[in-house]
């Protein structure tokens, strides 16, 4: 299957950009020129007591090797002095004048041995390029076995003090010898896996080679040898460890200072150094995030979200009720506290338990609302940069073309409408991710672990949001289908490493789900689909804009949507014709035919089971019935469908900005087609650029709760019974438990759960004579018949619900409402921290 990455030239890992700058050298002989066999490379600093006899060795080894077969004819000893104070530069100065084919370079000052051995192998000619150490610590004898391996095909043959074979005839203190094999497991781990002795300062390279790594080397410090050999095994060139004689010597330069200097080398090389691009485009998606949500920073504890309706309380309520099970280590997947007696199934409920469970302390230390404010301005944000990663890994070589298709992935209008109140479809940063995965087991690399990754980031996705999930396979399906027409044999090439891959990640994803899962579809308060009705989105929506939207109308958008958190089409009539045009275009790509199938599938699926007709009162069948009545599809909202066409755009629109950000042809004609094409870029996009959410002054809870009064009506393990029984419109109550510590359950509530003896999922509780009677005075305005029919159902209620006693807080209708429960209990309410009581637990 062809690979989603562009094609692009061999780049080293983490050894980016171009050859720092030389210091400037002295040179006491004329370069020898090229053709010469062997180059020894010897920094040197403060190595006046040592250096003589160490240049007398090499150069008397060297001159018996020129006459021997296969070993080097010509060579040039290269002593770099990394400015020493004391008389190493004379040292080598006078065996310069001794023997031609020595040199020296000098340092202003002392930059480190990395440094130096770069100056050094820079300026090299040899065919094979010796870098050892100045106090010969590995003999000069041992270059014979390290270049019988370079003669088998090695591209580098480097002296290992850790392989059988070796010979230590002198230690080191046990301390550094420790240290020294923490490192090397270190290393290996971190930077360059498989060799076990990088440190050791005798190594033997092909030149070219050598030279193409130095060029691109960054450390000066003891972590270059890393650096190098990090750099062979990116491009794949062959390492061998040779077995060597070693000692060690006195007057080692490396310090104990020196190793955090190592470990931060490490690190970097590691994570690499960020790119400004790289740090810029996160930083202003977080930015634009924090732009959106500003009301919401700036009235933190007493805004709300205008447009979020009953959902802000709900998710307030879902991180609030999770903190306190995990500070008091109770179940995270039930909890009595609504709904009660019954309680409430968390699981098939959207709780969000990968985020919920892991910021329980910041719930615990600073509120539900602040959890609320970060999930949601985090989450929008850290979508945008995985997008951006996986564009960037995968499609485009511009970043600034990756990053607009990221943050078109997260901003777009469907996004932006969820983002009111809905953050299970807002936090997506695991969706890249596993896209990623399911794109490497097409390619075949390391099968069985990216199986198993996949099968963890699938499960993780799971209690992040089940739907979301649902719809990504949805569109990964569309998409291998259409890629599979656009280019059979690349799928018929991955299908079976694909299946594979896939059974594995289920093996690996099921048992970390199962009993969640099972306690969703079969525990206590379980229901089997949700009745939402046939909510598919119009036409028009597609071609519209957004509430939210620069070019949005408010009353367009809630003709066209089912509300303002539900606005899941919305792209606007010009990124419509662009996209068509941009596929048109690129048309001879696999990729970008499946893109533009998949964005058409997902939004023709999205129009619903019968599709309306502009302009009539028509409708079509459509192509959701194939699907409506399937397990899991049954509870979807079909016009959330459309939110698969936001990547599909979103990588499309990546494609044809690094398009026009690497023009071909500098031409008039163009120059005028790149103008065209931006034009067209932003007369597409600016429409539907966002704006900030509104914020609203949110109901203030009466002192009954804040001063803790409730305490003297409801006894533990009692309930209190707001007047009107809370209800998906009116949750007001999920806000007085939160401030109230969840000290008092109550009945009703805002959730999802069952219904009937079928155990369909409905929206709140199941209806109660009491509930519905009360419903009704505050929805009319009148004061009921109160008869012994309806008394006796009151007191069976109060009795189903445990009640000690009866809440309201005057509000629409509140005169209505005191009257009719005056009449039901039979007894006058007392007022009290702003609310009327009615006490009814026993002996009331």
């Amino acid at each position: 299957m062809t690979r989603f990455q562009p094609s692009r030239p061999p780049r080293p890992t983490d050894l980016s950009g171009t050859a720092a700058p030389l210091p400037r050298q002295t040179d006491s002989r004329a370069t020898p020129g090229p053709g010469t066999d062997l180059t020894v490379v010897v920094p040197a600093y403060e190595e006046e007591g040592r250096l003589a006899p160490t240049l007398a060795a090499v150069r008397a080894h060297l001159e018996t090797l020129e006459a021997a077969p296969g070993r080097p004819a010509t060579w040039e000893l290269i002593v770099v002095d990394d400015g020493s104070t004391d008389g190493t530069a004379d040292i080598a100065a006078a065996a310069a004048a001794d023997e031609p084919r020595v040199r020296v370079l000098r340092t202003p000052a002392n930059r480190g041995k990395g440094h130096a051995v770069r100056t050094g192998v820079l300026a090299s000619h040899g065919r094979r390029v010796l870098v050892t150490d100045a106090d010969l610590a590995t003999p000069i004898e041992e270059l014979d076995h390290l270049w019988q391996r370079m003669d088998e095909g090695a591209g580098a043959a480097i002296g290992s003090r850790a392989l059988p074979g070796s010979r230590i005839d002198v230690r080191q203190h046990a301390l550094r010898e420790a240290l020294g094999r923490a490192g090397a497991r270190l290393i290996r781990a971190a930077a360059v896996p498989g060799i076990r002795d990088t440190q050791c300062g005798f190594k033997l390279f092909d030149g070219d080679k050598v030279r193409a790594a130095f060029e691109r080397s960054r450390l000066d410090g003891w972590s270059f040898d890393v650096e190098i050999l990090r750099f062979f095994h990116a491009q794949g060139w062959e390492v061998t460890e040779v077995p060597v004689r070693w000692s060690h010597q006195a007057g080692s330069k490396v310090r104990p200072l020196a190793y955090p200097g190592v470990l931060a080398d490490l690190l970097r090389m590691r994570v690499g150094r960020p790119a400004p691009t790289r740090l810029a485009v996160p930083a202003l998606f977080f930015f634009c995030a924090f732009l959106l949500y500003a009301g919401l920073w700036g009235a933190l504890g007493h805004g709300y979200l205008a447009d979020s309706g009953s959902d802000q309380a709900q998710w307030e309520w879902f991180f609030a009720v999770t903190a306190d099970n995990v500070a008091h280590l109770r179940d995270p997947l039930f909890t009595d506290l609504q709904n009660a007696p019954l309680g409430v199934n968390l699981m098939a409920n959207t709780v969000m338990l990968g985020l919920s469970v892991p910021l329980a302390p910041l719930t615990l230390a600073f509120g539900a609302h602040v959890t609320w404010a970060v999930v949601l301005t985090g989450g929008l944000a850290v979508t945008a940069c995985s997008w951006y990663w996986l564009i960037a890994k995968r499609f485009v070589r511009s970043r600034w073309a990756a990053a607009l298709g990221g943050a078109f992935c997260a901003f777009a209008p469907p996004m932006i409408s969820h983002g009111n109140a809905h953050p299970n479809f807002l936090v997506l940063f695991m969706i890249p991710p596993i896209i990623d995965r399911l794109l490497r087991l097409c390619e075949g690399g390391r099968p069985t672990r990216d199986a198993v990754v996949l099968g963890l980031f699938l499960a993780y996705q799971v209690y992040l949001g089940e739907e979301p999930l649902l719809l990504a396979v949805t569109g990964f399906a569309l998409f291998a289908l259409a890629y599979a027409i656009a280019d059979p044999d690349a799928a018929r090439a991955v299908a079976r490493p694909l299946l594979r891959g896939l059974g594995i990640a289920a093996a690996v994803s099921l048992p970390l789900v199962i009993y969640p899962l099972s306690h969703q579809f079969f525990g206590p308060q379980s229901y089997h689909s949700v009745l939402h009705g046939q909510v598919g989105n119009h036409p028009m929506a597609l071609l519209e804009f957004a509430t939210r939207s620069l070019a949005g109308d408010p009353g367009v958008a809630a003709s066209l949507s089912l509300n303002r958190t539900e606005e899941n089409a919305f792209f606007g009539w010009p990124l419509v014709l662009l996209t068509v045009a941009v596929t048109v275009h690129l048309r001879h790509q696999p990729r970008v035919r499946a893109l533009g199938c998949t964005a058409l599938a997902a939004a023709v699926l999205s129009l619903g089971q019968n599709i309306p007709l502009p302009g009539t009162d028509r409708t079509l069948p459509g192509p959701w019935r194939l699907v409506a009545r399937l397990p899991l599809f049954e509870s979807v909202i079909e016009s959330r469908v459309a939110m698969v066409c936001v990547p599909a755009l979103g990588i499309l629109l990546a494609l044809a900005c690094d398009r026009l950000a690497t023009p071909r042809l500098r031409s008039e004609r163009e120059r005028s087609r790149r103008l065209l094409g931006w034009t067209a870029l932003a007369a597409a996009l600016l429409p539907i650029v966002p704006t900030p959410y509104r914020t609203v002054e949110r109901d203030p809870v009466p002192a009954f709760i804040t001063d803790g009064t409730w305490r003297d009506h409801v006894r533990p393990g009692r309930s209190l019974v707001p007047v009107p029984v809370p209800a998906p419109a009116d949750p007001r109550a999920l806000t007085w438990q939160v401030r109230a510590d969840f000290g008092f359950a109550f009945p009703g509530g805002y959730f999802n759960g069952p219904w009937g003896p079928d155990r369909t999922g409905i929206y709140g509780p199941e209806p109660r004579a009491t509930s519905d009677l009360l419903n009704r005075v505050r929805e009319r305005g009148e004061v009921p018949d109160i008869g012994p029919a309806q008394r006796r159902d009151f007191q069976a209620d109060l009795r189903f619900w445990r009640a000690d006693a009866l809440v309201l807080d005057p509000r629409d209708n509140g005169a209505q409402l005191r009257e009719t429960v005056t009449r039901l209990t039979g007894k006058e309410p007392e007022r009290t921290g702003g609310v009327w009581v009615w006490d009814v637990g026993a002996g009331s």
